[in-house]
């Protein structure tokens, strides 16, 4: 009995028994490959720790099929509260569950350590370029932008900077003092005046070039900051531009005098506000000059336009700017360039305004905000007196007449010292650079003269002596006063009656006026039908002749010519003249008086209302003012015999004149 029950205890199974524990087998093995995806997922450790949080560390270590089930679900659901355990029926749909679960989780985690990995490639890459960066950093502040081919260039500057000449001739002979400038008392005094005042002005001086006005306003600002009472700080600056350079863009591009806008993209502004695309403000001149003098040589070469600016600036005393670009609440705004566009930049200085230009060809409104002060032209003795202090200045001695022949080679200052510097190289060439006991002689400034083409300034000089139909007028151009020659014959007319009056047409239509202004005079004075006569006037080198002041030497060379009555040559006359015979003003007085001083005149001949305008200084020279054309014949005509009248050329009958 007990040897068949045990041999029935080991009988075979069957097939539906052996079937459902190859059921159980197989979904034990699906849920160790379950615990083994979540043991490889977060790791043998991980997985603990998230079996203690849900409480399934019981259920994993369980041999009961359904409690490991149960514990699959509380680690993928990661719900503790799961407390039912599920029945046989249930397990095969449960674990496919929750392969689906994990096959969803895993993929999830798989794309998430993807896109961490590329996270952390990126992070690597970032922290590479960064550390570059900062190497970077650490060299240019160590060794900066240079290379060896940069620092070979700086080498090469720096050798360049320690290669030095000496002064130029032009530095080392321009005056350093107002005592050295020769020749402009009065105007010193007056741009002087204008300037050390507490209240100083607007200046425009007027005046030939190489005369001194550039120097004297550097030493004007020079002697205002000495003063007390000066407005100018001992930091003023004397801002020098030239106007015929000024250069500008109408669209305000660019504006060096008053300053423009560098937008961020078509005129690039500084890189870091270009990024951030800021206008930029470039400040000009008008504010480098702010506190101290802006000087303008050749002012009235600037363009027209750029003057009436320059005139809101002086009133304004601030330049303003715009830009299509600027935007108030940029965050990225500097507040210096916030405060330029809201405020402006300031520019109150004093303008000094040089030209060589007549006061009636500079903008009216520009004169009107201006002092205005005139250099005197340099008169022989001037220029003398410049050469000599230019030669105790270069250790040179002078031969005697070496001043006097470059007096008459040029009225100009700067000139003057030019000629003599390129006669004193000379001089040291033929003693082989020795530098003492150097002296120039006029056969050297001849040569310079000769090899500069330069003649003599004044080719027409007075002399003493007489002669019938010919006078000395006086002209005026840049501020340079000249002798004009004026010469007149007469002829009886080929009939009565039928005689006729010629004029060089190049001297110019006014100067044509005034001619038959003077045949009017002429025929009053005289008592005298010019009909009968043919006369011929003429200005020798046809000289253009601008303005009407010639017409009182017109009406003497034709009174001259028509009565054979001498004239005196060391004795010239300027004047209007209407048709009354009455002499009208006329401008320029000053430069004719200084041209006549350089022609040797002795005598000239004014309108009276020119009286006020001759200079203090005038020495050597006789002013006579008159009212009348008739006052004028005892200062010029001689007591010689009267001359008769040449033979007509269309008839040898002689004209015989009347007396004056």
């Amino acid at each position: 009995m007990k040897l068949n029950h045990l041999l029935s205890r080991f009988k075979p199974r069957s097939p539906r028994a052996v079937r459902r524990v190859r059921d159980t087998d197989k979904l034990a093995a699906q849920v160790d490959a379950l615990y083994d995806v979540l043991t490889n997922l977060y790791g043998r450790e991980g997985l603990i720790l998230r079996a203690g949080k849900v409480d399934a560390l019981h259920l994993m270590r369980s041999d009961i099929l359904e409690e490991r089930v149960l514990g699959l679900q509380r680690l993928v659901k990661e719900d503790p509260t799961l407390a039912r355990i599920p029945m046989r029926v249930e397990l095969s749909n449960l674990i496919a569950e929750l392969e689906d679960y994990l096959a969803e989780l895993v993929a999830r985690k798989t794309v998430e350590q993807r896109i961490e990995k590329k996270v952390a490639e990126k992070m690597q890459q970032r922290q590479e370029e960064y550390v570059k960066e900062l190497r970077k950093q650490v060299l240019q502040e160590g060794k900066g932008p240079d290379n060896p081919h940069t620092l070979k260039r700086y080498a090469e500057l720096e050798r360049l900077e320690r290669r030095k000449l000496t002064k130029t001739a032009s530095e080392r002979l321009r005056p350093g003092t107002v005592e050295e400038v020769v020749g402009q008392d009065s105007a010193i005094r007056a741009l002087f005046a204008k300037c050390v005042s507490p209240y100083p002005q607007h200046v425009i001086l007027y005046g030939p070039p190489g005369v001194g006005k550039t120097t004297v306003a550097r030493l004007a600002l020079e002697a205002a900051k000495a003063m007390k009472h000066s407005p100018f700080s001992p930091e003023a600056k004397f801002v020098e531009v030239d106007g015929t350079t000024l250069r500008w863009d109408p669209r305000e591009v660019t504006n060096p005098l008053l300053g423009s806008v560098h937008d961020p993209i078509y005129q690039g502004a500084t890189r870091e506000l270009a990024e951030g695309g800021v206008p930029e403000p470039k400040l000009g001149l008008v504010t480098e000059a702010h506190g101290g003098v802006l000087f303008i040589d050749e002012i009235g070469e600037m363009d027209p336009i750029l003057q009436n600016k320059l005139l809101k600036v002086l009133e304004d005393k601030r330049v303003y700017f715009d830009s299509a670009y600027y935007d108030p609440l940029d965050p990225n705004l500097p507040k210096y360039i916030k405060k330029l566009f809201e405020e402006g930049a300031p520019a109150d200085f004093v303008l000094i305004g040089a030209t060589t230009r007549a006061p009636h060809e500079i903008n009216p409104a520009l004169r009107s905000r201006c002092a205005e002060v005139f250099f005197h032209p340099l008169s022989v003795e001037d220029v003398k007196t410049i050469v000599t202090n230019a030669s105790q200045r270069l250790g040179a001695a002078l031969e005697p007449g070496v001043a006097d022949l470059i007096a008459q080679l040029t009225v100009e200052g700067r000139k003057a010292t030019g000629i003599l510097a390129d006669a004193y190289g000379m001089a040291l060439h033929e003693q082989e650079g020795e530098a003492e006991g150097v002296v120039i002689t006029r056969a050297m400034v001849e040569e310079v003269a000769r090899v500069g083409r330069l003649s003599f300034h004044t080719s027409l000089q007075a002399f003493e002596g007489e002669e019938v139909g010919r006078i000395l007028g006086l002209g005026v151009s840049g501020f340079i006063g000249s002798i004009i020659e004026v010469e007149a014959v007469a002829f009886s007319a080929k009939a009565p009656g039928q005689g006729a009056i010629r004029f060089n047409d190049t001297a110019g239509s006014m100067a044509k006026d005034s001619v038959f202004n003077a045949s009017s005079v002429v025929r009053l004075v005289t008592g005298e039908t010019l009909a009968d006569y043919d006369l011929h006037v003429n200005v020798v080198g046809g000289g253009r002749i601008d303005g009407p002041s010639a017409g009182a030497a017109v009406v003497l060379a034709m009174i001259s010519a028509l009565k054979g009555r001498p004239i005196r040559q060391d004795v010239a006359v300027t004047g209007e003249i209407s048709i009354q015979g009455r002499l009208r003003p006329v401008g320029g007085i000053p430069e004719k008086l200084y041209g006549a001083m350089r022609a040797n005149v002795r005598k000239v001949l004014i309108p009276a209302d020119n009286l006020p305008d001759v200079p203090s200084d005038i020495q050597g020279l006789e002013v006579v003012a008159i009212d009348r054309i008739e006052e004028a014949f005892a200062h010029i005509f001689s007591e010689a015999k009267q001359r008769p009248l040449a033979p007509s050329l269309y008839s040898h009958s002689p004209g015989i004149p009347g007396a004056v």
